[in-house]
């Protein structure tokens, strides 16, 4: 036993329970699921029993009842039943519901982009009651409810903290008024920005809606007694719409425990999403055809449809012998049909497999059978500051990437850290064509950083959550 040892248990030997209150919960599938499913997991081995607080009947788009095998037995799941106003739409628009296969309107999966374009005044009605009155999402019913019976629930069964996660960020409203009523530290946990996230902008708000949400954000922000983002660049916006409302004057409506901005900083943290050893130890890659095989899963947005791809690859077919004989397309998830319809247009279509939604570990061994992983982000600013769930099981997968956004983003500076592959501008096709070329001519050497892709495990991010919540 070393003195290393001794430290150890004495800084977790004392097991604590953390509340985590969270919307997305197996056997609801996606990737909202895995970063508190995976947390809950190895929390346990720091001295952190986690207690789920979730909904009983969530607007689920897909579901995968393999991921109940990754709940740990440590962990207590509490379920309450929730009512959302997207049932209700579903039912009218004649939408698929929960545990369809397939996202609908209320698995947050709708596009408020595309939406916006709809035609339909039902589907623009949606939208206006979306923004200005299922505020601050279409899960702001749950949240009295759910304060009512935590607060009753506390009482009996005492917690040393709070995480709530979002999106959907009416999981802080819960535990903003229980850490106001109860003290219990708390920390926010944000997977994705709320007022700066990408379709934000494009919603029809009017100005009192705007500033309701503002207030919302800026109030959690303030409160919390932690802030957890998955990237740097979200916390530098965090910190810019403090500082920024503090300028107009806001900071003398704060109560009377808050803190400067500067003072502020040191609660902000950065905790990435990961991937699970346990997800690829021991699994075998899945039988692709023999040849040179694309894979994509998980969702393919078609704001993020990398459309010089599919014509690099169409005059590679052209062009390099043999390589439209090799050349095979894999689609694992959901993928918009505006995907779809681009690869066909490309002339690709006798080489695409759409295999739609498969259980997360078959995901896995597809992605470790790849020549190439696809990892296209979305054609907005935003993306600069964007992780995506898949990229981190991509680099467990240990297959090279093709990753399609901005350069300077916080995914190229990973991709060139971690070794494992290039970004490409949507705009760019020569530098794309010599990748291609170098990876079916296996003239390209691939040499990931083992190191720097273990900084990513999940059972590692756990641990550094466990030091947040002590």
């Amino acid at each position: 036993t070393t003195f290393e040892d001794f430290k150890f248990f004495g800084k977790y030997k004392m097991s604590k329970r953390v509340l985590i209150i969270t919307y997305y919960w197996p056997p609801t599938a996606g990737s909202g699921v895995q970063r508190w499913l995976k947390m809950s997991k190895y929390l346990p081995q720091y001295g952190w029993q986690p207690v789920i607080y979730t909904p009983e009947n969530p607007e689920a788009g897909m579901t995968d009842e393999s991921l109940l095998r990754d709940i740990a037995p440590e962990v207590e799941v509490i379920k309450r039943p929730i009512l959302e106003p997207y049932a209700v739409f579903n039912a009218l628009t004649g939408n698929k519901g929960k545990n369809s296969g397939k996202a609908s309107a209320g698995s947050g999966a709708v596009n408020p982009i595309n939406a916006v374009g709809h035609k339909s005044p039902l589907m623009r009605l949606s939208l206006w009651l979306r923004a200005n009155v299922f505020v601050p999402d279409p899960r702001f019913l749950w949240i009295r409810p759910s304060v009512r019976f935590l607060k009753q629930y506390l009482r009996e069964h005492p917690v040393d903290a709070i995480v709530s996660t979002g999106p959907p960020h009416s999981m802080h409203l819960i535990a903003r008024a229980l850490h106001r009523s109860t003290g219990i530290p708390w920390t926010a946990d944000f997977r994705d920005p709320w007022t700066r996230i990408f379709y934000f902008k494009h919603l029809p708000l009017t100005r009192r809606s705007r500033k309701r949400y503002a207030a919302m954000e800026l109030s959690v922000l303030r409160e919390a007694d932690h802030v957890v983002a998955v990237t740097d660049n979200m916390v530098r916006d965090f910190l810019e719409e403090l500082e920024a409302d503090k300028k107009r004057g806001a900071s003398g409506r704060q109560t009377a425990g808050d803190s400067s901005v500067t003072e502020q900083k040191d609660k902000f943290y950065v905790i990435e999403n990961g991937y699970d050893e346990a997800d690829f130890t021991g699994i075998t890659a899945a039988e692709l055809p023999a040849g040179f095989n694309l894979v994509h899963t998980g969702l393919f947005s078609a704001e993020g449809n990398p459309r010089r791809l599919w014509k690099v690859l169409a005059e590679l077919c052209r062009d390099l012998p043999g390589f439209c004989r090799d050349l095979h397309l894999t689609f694992a998830g959901k993928t918009d049909p505006e995907i779809l319809a681009a690869v066909r247009e490309a002339g690709l279509g006798d080489r695409l497999t759409d295999r739609g939604y498969i259980p997360h570990h078959e995901a896995n061994r597809l992605q470790k059978a790849a020549d190439l992983l696809l990892l296209p982000l979305r054609e907005e600013p935003e993306a600069a500051g964007i992780l995506t769930g898949k990229y981190f099981e991509y680099l467990a997968a240990g297959r090279p990437i093709a990753a399609f956004g901005p350069h300077g983003s916080v995914l190229e500076r990973s991709l060139t850290a971690t070794r494992t592959g290039r970004i490409f501008d949507w705009e760019e096709e020569v530098p794309l064509k010599e990748y291609l070329t170098a990876l079916y001519t296996r003239t390209l050497t691939f040499s990931p950083d083992p190191g720097a892709i273990s900084a990513y495990t999940r059972r590692s991010l756990a641990g550094r959550y466990a030091e947040v919540l002590l």
